[in-house]
């Protein structure tokens, strides 16, 4: 499916979702922006293409008639209880792709479409309900800022620059990448691309980006080698250990899920809280995931990574006083 029309359909389904009322078509075709772009009569071919394609994926459109404002035309809405699917658990591989689509969507053209839209029905006086909206949206813990500006790169194939920071260095390095893309890998998210500055393939861990994200010259400025694989790239780059440690964290109840999902046990401690251990290659990442969770986790053992996560934590403390 084309990615506009990906698009369409899917501002589509969540305009008829979080309606808690029938849409008249003419208002459909006020707020889906693919449609105002039409002529009527192709308007009107569209829409009734985009009905039986979401019929055919088996989302149920509901058709009656809108409130006594619209002189009872005929409107169109998705019942919640027929649209939502029963509990689905899905494995760390799967929760990753997901987590990498829903990321993409939240902060990217789809999402200033969507919330358009939803403002549009509310200002229109139609009821909206925006809770429906979580059984589209699977998370993945995400919040590099340097997240967005560099997949916009990735698509439009635009240079950036950035200043990174290396654990052991004494301050941040100036980069220029030509980014391939981007991908979660061991729980952490990376860009890899063509360093100009090494002239040579790298990979950047994003939470290690400093300051902002710069976009250097025009898009469409390099081109991607021919069967270039990111996972493959990234799992040669990655530091050659066999070296695995164990950790002991302490997590609070109903939190820390990234630990637990990946923890070899998990044991109740006290009150309220669990003690989970966890294998893990890279401690300076480990002592970065943890101190993400606040107090909901505890470093217990190793030592060392339990001195990591306090200077980690320190150092956010230095720079939320800057």
């Amino acid at each position: 499916m084309a990615p506009r029309k990906s698009e369409r359909l899917m501002n589509l389904v969540i305009c008829l979702l979080v309606s808690r009322h029938f849409v008249p078509k003419a208002k459909l075709r006020q707020l889906v922006e693919d449609y105002r772009e039409q002529a009527p009569e192709a308007f009107e071919k569209m829409f009734e293409r985009d009905k039986e394609e979401l019929r055919d994926l088996g989302i149920p459109i509901e058709v009656g008639s809108v409130t006594s404002g619209f002189d009872d035309e005929v409107g169109y809405r998705i019942r919640r209880s027929e649209f939502e699917l029963p509990p689905l658990t899905f494995t760390a591989e799967e929760a990753t792709v997901l987590g990498l689509a829903a990321r993409v969507w939240q902060h990217a053209s789809l999402a200033e479409a969507t919330s358009r839209a939803v403002l549009k029905l509310g200002a229109d006086g139609l009821d909206t309900d925006t809770t429906p909206l979580s059984a589209l949206e699977p998370r993945l813990p995400a919040g590099e800022p340097a997240f967005e500006p560099i997949w916009r790169a990735v698509q439009t194939r635009t240079v950036v620059t950035f200043d990174y920071r290396r654990p052991g260095t004494t301050g941040p390095q100036h980069r220029t990448l030509e980014p391939w893309g981007i991908l979660n890998w061991r729980g952490r998210w990376y860009a890899v691309g063509h360093d100009r500055d090494r002239q040579a393939t790298r990979m950047f861990r994003l939470s290690r980006i400093t300051g902002s994200v710069q976009l250097l010259g025009k898009p469409r400025a390099f081109t991607v080698p021919d069967g270039v694989d990111i996972r493959a790239e990234a799992a040669r780059l990655s530091p050659a250990t066999d070296q695995r440690g164990v950790a002991r964290i302490r997590v609070r109840e109903g939190a820390g899920n990234g630990l637990r999902r990946r923890a070899v046990s998990v044991t109740p401690d006290m009150p309220g809280w669990d003690v989970a251990e966890v294998t893990f290659h890279d401690a300076v990442a480990l002592a970065e995931e943890i101190a993400g969770y606040a107090s909901d986790a505890v470093a217990l053992d190793p030592p060392d990574l339990r001195e990591s996560v306090i200077r980690h934590l320190k150092g956010l403390l230095v720079e939320v006083a800057r």
